[in-house]
This record gives structure tokens, C-alpha cells and sequence, in this order.
């Protein structure tokens, strides 16, 4: 890789609204259930389960982080509760595919998500074969992004340099950890919830970007 990210060994990438375009709503499928769980969970209405649901999101980092703190929620439970959807708004991208794979160096996905769903993710877009590793909210010891803590456990994991990274995310707020231990930054702003959160002062993004599969293959292309 030649240029400005000739530095780049490895390719880290989130995976809700990054590998795929915020507008397929498969997201907010899992929101829907995200706030059915805490419905049944504590018992109110549809309105306060989301309010609920929503406030952990925000002061916690995840959902789940929020009912583990403050209500002892089972995280296997949740996660099995709030990944049965269907992924039918999903389709292979093969210009994403053919960009992922004329990258060089290692490519890992880091998700606050856990990894049987990625991987169900992963190969609705033709990338089962694509990374080498997933790095999932279990193996955060459930401290999700933006907490430095979880990127200090991606990087142990796999004897990963920052300074030789690139972490590609559609949220503006997991960016400034990455940046701050020394990784290059790029943020998916492609109108996913609370995705801009904080990017009018943000000194932390080195490339704005609206779809990573059009941006990669431009850039592996120009080699």
C-alpha cells in the first residue's frame, strides 16, 4: 500500500452500519428487541423500555452494558434474545469482497456485537473467508467501545500495533480511543443513530467516508 496509509498492517473494522449501508435498517431490527427485552425484563410500557433501553446505550456504551451494571442482566441471554432476526435486507457485495481481499496485511473485526451473529453478518456479505479474526463483546469481557479498555483487549489479543492500524467505524465516539492509542481513523458517516454524536469537534478523524466498499475499492484500485 503506497501513500499515506502505507504504515497500515492492520485493517480493523466495526461491523453494524459499516460493513453494510445504516439505510438497510438491520439494525433496528435488533433495536426493536433491545427494547422488548427490557420491556419484559422490568415491566413497563413500550415507551419507558425504550427510554430505558436508549439511556443505557448512551451513558454505558452498549444496552447490555447498562442491564448488566444496573439489573444483572445475563449477557448470553440478551444477546441470543436480541440477535434472532432475520437478515434478509443483507446482500453479497462482492465489490466489498474483492476490495477487503487486495488489502495486505491482517483484517479483524472489532464488534460490540458477539461473534456467532458477525459471522451470520459476515456471510450474508460473501466475508466469511475475509477476516481473520472476530473480536466480540465476550471477548471484551463485556467493557464495549468507546471504553479504552476494550481497544487495549482487541490490540493484546492479537499482538496488534496501533500504530501500524487503521479502525474504520460508523460512530464518531468509538474513533477517539483508537486515535488517542495512536491508530488511524475513519469514520463511516453514513446517518446511523447517534453515528455523529460529537464530529463537529472532532480533531480525531483522519478520513470521512460514506461507504467503506466504494472507498476501499477506490483505494486498492489507485495502487
Amino acid at each position: 500500500m503506497a501513500g499515506p496509509l502505507s504504515h497500515v498492517r492492520n485493517w480493523i473494522f466495526d461491523l453494524d452500519n459499516t460493513l453494510y449501508p445504516a439505510s438497510t435498517d438491520l439494525f433496528g431490527l435488533i433495536d426493536v428487541r433491545m427494547s422488548a427485552f427490557v420491556q419484559q425484563l422490568l415491566g413497563v410500557d413500550a415507551v419507558e423500555a425504550r427510554r430505558i433501553h436508549k439511556d443505557h446505550f448512551v451513558r454505558h456504551g452498549t444496552t447490555l452494558a447498562g442491564l448488566m451494571a444496573e439489573h444483572g442482566v445475563d449477557p448470553h441471554e440478551f444477546l441470543a434474545f436480541v440477535h434472532d432476526i432475520e437478515m434478509d435486507v443483507l446482500a453479497e457485495d462482492r465489490r466489498l469482497v474483492s476490495a477487503v481481499a487486495r488489502l495486505p496485511g491482517r483484517k479483524l473485526i472489532f464488534t460490540n456485537g458477539d461473534a456467532p451473529y458477525a459471522r451470520r453478518v459476515l456471510a450474508r456479505l460473501g466475508l466469511s473467508e475475509s477476516f481473520e479474526a472476530i473480536h466480540d463483546i465476550h471477548a471484551c469481557a463485556y467493557t464495549p467501545k468507546p471504553h479504552p479498555q476494550s481497544y487495549a483487549s482487541m490490540c493484546a489479543a492479537f499482538a496488534v500495533d496501533p500504530g501500524q492500524s487503521l479502525f474504520v467505524d460508523d460512530m464518531v465516539r468509538n474513533l477517539e480511543p483508537a486515535k488517542a492509542i495512536g491508530m488511524t481513523t475513519v469514520w463511516v458517516n453514513n446517518g446511523s443513530e447517534h453515528g455523529d454524536h460529537g464530529a463537529q469537534a472532532a480533531d480525531f478523524i483522519d478520513y470521512e467516508i460514506a461507504d467503506v466498499g466504494e472507498w476501499l475499492d477506490q483505494l486498492t484500485h489507485d495502487q
